[in-house]
């Protein structure tokens, strides 16, 4: 009898033991693990930025961040047969993340402090600045100042309306602004051109690719009053892929990829390339 209790209780315990093993195995993978072991990862994009990440009408994505993702996924291991591309809208990136829609967002991602509970940055992998754009016969918006009683866009999930309206800019300085929402910038883009609005907002690099697609219809005020940390967007808590991205972008800098990449999607749009290296990274946390 004491012999059957004791060989049920070593095969209870051996039936525990397979199934806490069997639930670590199913543990989900880093982003750098999976790019190792499957040579595949899902990035998550813009499709509506020029310059920055466009979808073309034959499916394939390109710009500045698509390049720099790009870029980093090869020295996880991932060739680019291996990315498929997902859209990461402003109002998405964090949920696409927790949800493990996407392995990493590479999409004008500004790393802020309101963010970081949410998400794991690696990076920045540069600095932008915010500016705005306006109607190129406009003469009235020439600073953060003049902005005062103008129409600005709110986009969804943006932070750029904020700097403005509340205050979050390098000065300090809120304006009263009339808020017009938008569900993404290429929509700003065309209520700006039908004057349902009198400004769109947000990042240099984002404002020089539409810019430079609309041609002598809109322009740049030239007029920078934040500073925006472009990071890589990873899980919470994905520190072993978070150092890795780190890696790839001192090496992006110190092999000259990342002034080619700058050159490539902003040679003529006034926007000048000023780093001497990697920004200093933000720390994986």
């Amino acid at each position: 009898m004491r012999s059957r209790q004791i060989g049920a209780i070593l095969l209870s315990a051996a039936a525990l033991a397979g199934s806490l093993a069997a639930c670590g195995s199913s543990a989900p993978k880093s982003a750098l693990q999976k790019a190792k072991d499957d040579k595949k990862l899902t990035i998550g994009v813009k499709y509506d930025q020029p310059g920055m990440g466009l979808k073309k009408p034959d499916g394939t994505v390109e710009g500045f961040d698509v390049d720099v993702a790009t870029y980093i996924a090869g020295k996880l291991g991932v060739q680019p047969s291996g990315i498929t591309w997902k859209e990461a809208r402003s109002a998405n990136r964090e949920t696409f993340l927790q949800q493990g829609q996407v392995d990493m967002v590479v999409a004008t991602y500004s790393i802020t402090d309101a963010r970081k509970p949410k998400v794991t940055f690696g990076g920045p992998f540069y600095i932008a600045h915010q500016d705005t754009l306006v109607r190129a016969n406009d003469t009235s918006i020439t600073s953060l100042d003049s902005l005062k009683g103008k129409r600005i866009c709110q986009v969804t999930g943006s932070n750029s309306w904020k700097n403005i309206s509340e205050g979050t800019n390098k000065e300090n300085k809120k304006v009263d602004v009339t808020l017009v929402p938008a569900g993404a910038y290429d929509e700003c883009i065309t209520k700006l051109k039908g004057n349902a609005l009198d400004a769109v907002t947000t990042d240099d690099m984002i404002l020089a690719g539409y810019a430079k697609r609309e041609g002598s219809a809109l322009k740049v005020t030239g007029a920078p009053f934040t500073d925006e940390k472009y990071g890589v967007g990873l899980k919470k808590g994905d520190k072993e892929t978070c150092e890795a991205v780190n890696k790839a972008i001192t090496e992006m800098y110190q092999d000259g990829t990342m002034q080619k990449l700058f050159d490539k999607h902003f040679s003529g749009t006034g926007l000048k390339f000023t780093a001497t290296g990697a920004p200093p990274a933000e720390g994986c946390s």
